[in-house]
């Protein structure tokens, strides 16, 4: 069907676009937020683990950050074949493949005692969850138009900020109250506990999600085709960019989108795998009490992701919605780098560099999905997500090299600062033509 006879049909009524919207709200965000909570854990857990990992290893900031990073060597290799995969078999059983065989190597951290160890398993982590992000921002091109991503990626991606408010508290509960319990240590329980519900979650999305809007046996048939009539239309508009997978990785476009996700994933992973470290570094006591700290930079981030989402939407402007929290998230991380022994200043100004951060990495998507579609969209988003995901190899283990260096975290924040300022210099230069709509 061309663009011109779908613009042509007929508009559905409000009150049916209204019901039908709500409808597909309710059954797939909620638990496709759901699965991302646990992934999210699983996948920065260690840096709360670390708080007793290192030291009953004997591991330096150096190896923990490398430790940390290397998931994402795994998950870089393995991306762009598992969207295609994905594309291929049907996001239900892919995503439930997804989350068991993470879970299981989630919970084999109990048995790590050698750096040789931590680092394999986190690769093999990164391999596991490889695809499962752009996978799911994938799947929802399948039932959401561009004009409606933001909003729907912003929520969806609220699970960050849930597992970090959450979890970290959760995380450091648990170290506190299983520590020495059948002769383990907290954080071994930690990585134990937190696997389960991988390993339940993943059963249930086998029952639980529909590959498509076809499949969706809880859609009345008009409801089905007032969500294919949209999505053929989105897909029509998206013929501007590349058809093949070959194309994708000879489009320019696609590796500055990769240059901007990655600027900005610098200061996600920097902040939530050393958050813990950097408020007991403002001199916290006790592992629950940095966890119920912990939890109020990502309560922030919350609030922020969704108010610049819906407004993202409203106005169908994508640069400007990711420039401000870009420098938000710059300022945020200068100033607690400056302030680092000021438990109240650093805590205002990580709040600040939380709702930047975090807001940037579901805003970001609405730039490549409004010129991917097809087959070139799988292998694209995967190949952005991958690329730019090198930067939560290269945050971590800076901040870790720079502070076994120099003592401080300091330095590494100013550079996650600057990184940030690029990467909304970036988006400035994109053209609004090419990803306002």
């Amino acid at each position: 069907m061309t663009a011109q006879t779908l613009a042509g049909a007929t508009a559905a009524p409000p009150d049916l676009e209204r019901q039908t919207y709500a409808k597909v709200f309710w059954r797939l965000v909620p638990f496709l937020m759901l699965c991302y909570v646990v992934a999210y854990l699983d996948r920065v857990n260690v840096g709360f683990a670390k708080l007793q990992m290192a030291q009953d290893l004997g591991f330096s900031e150096t190896v923990f950050g490398l430790g940390a990073g290397i998931f994402f060597l795994g998950y870089f290799l393995f991306e762009v074949p598992s969207n295609i995969l994905m594309s291929k078999v049907g996001a239900r059983i892919w995503i439930a493949r997804i989350m068991i065989t993470w879970g299981l190597l989630s919970a084999a951290f109990l048995f790590v005692k050698t750096p040789t160890q931590f680092y394999v398993l986190r690769f093999l982590l990164g391999l596991a969850e490889a695809g499962f992000y752009p996978g799911v921002i994938l799947y929802l091109t399948l039932w959401y138009p561009a004009h409606r991503r933001a909003k729907i990626v912003a929520v969806f991606m609220s699970a960050i900020p849930v597992a970090g408010i959450f979890g970290n508290p959760l995380s450091g509960w648990i170290m506190e109250s299983f520590h020495q319990v059948s002769s383990l240590s907290g954080w071994q329980w930690m990585f134990v506990i937190e696997a389960v519900p991988a390993l339940v979650i993943g059963l249930a999305v086998l029952a639980y999600l529909d590959n498509n809007v076809a499949e969706a046996k809880w859609l009345s048939p008009e409801q089905k085709r007032l969500l294919q009539h949209e999505i053929d239309l989105d897909q029509a508009h998206g013929s501007k960019g590349p058809h093949t997978v070959a194309a994708v990785f000879t489009d320019a476009r696609i590796w500055w989108m990769a240059a901007i996700y990655f600027a900005f994933v610098m200061g996600q992973y920097a902040l939530t795998f050393w958050l813990p470290t950097l408020v007991k570094a403002t001199g916290v006591k006790g592992n629950f009490n940095i966890g119920l700290l912990s939890a109020i930079p990502f309560l922030c981030a919350i609030v922020a992701m969704n108010l610049f989402g819906r407004s993202a939407d409203s106005k169908r402007e994508r640069r400007w919605h990711l420039i401000i929290p870009a420098l938000m998230g710059a300022v945020g991380f200068a100033v607690a780098a400056s302030f680092a022994d000021n438990t109240v200043v650093s805590l205002v100004f990580l709040s600040l560099a939380a709702a930047g951060v975090l807001t940037c990495a579901p805003l970001f998507w609405s730039l490549p999905t409004a010129f991917l579609s097809g087959t070139a969209a799988a292998a694209g988003i995967a190949a952005i997500n991958s690329v730019g995901n090198l930067a939560g190899f290269a945050s971590p283990y800076l901040i870790g090299y720079l502070k076994d260096l120099t003592g401080s975290t300091a330095i590494g924040m100013y550079v996650l600062a600057g990184s940030l300022v690029v990467g909304a210099v970036l988006v400035w230069l994109t053209p609004k033509q090419l990803v306002n709509r």
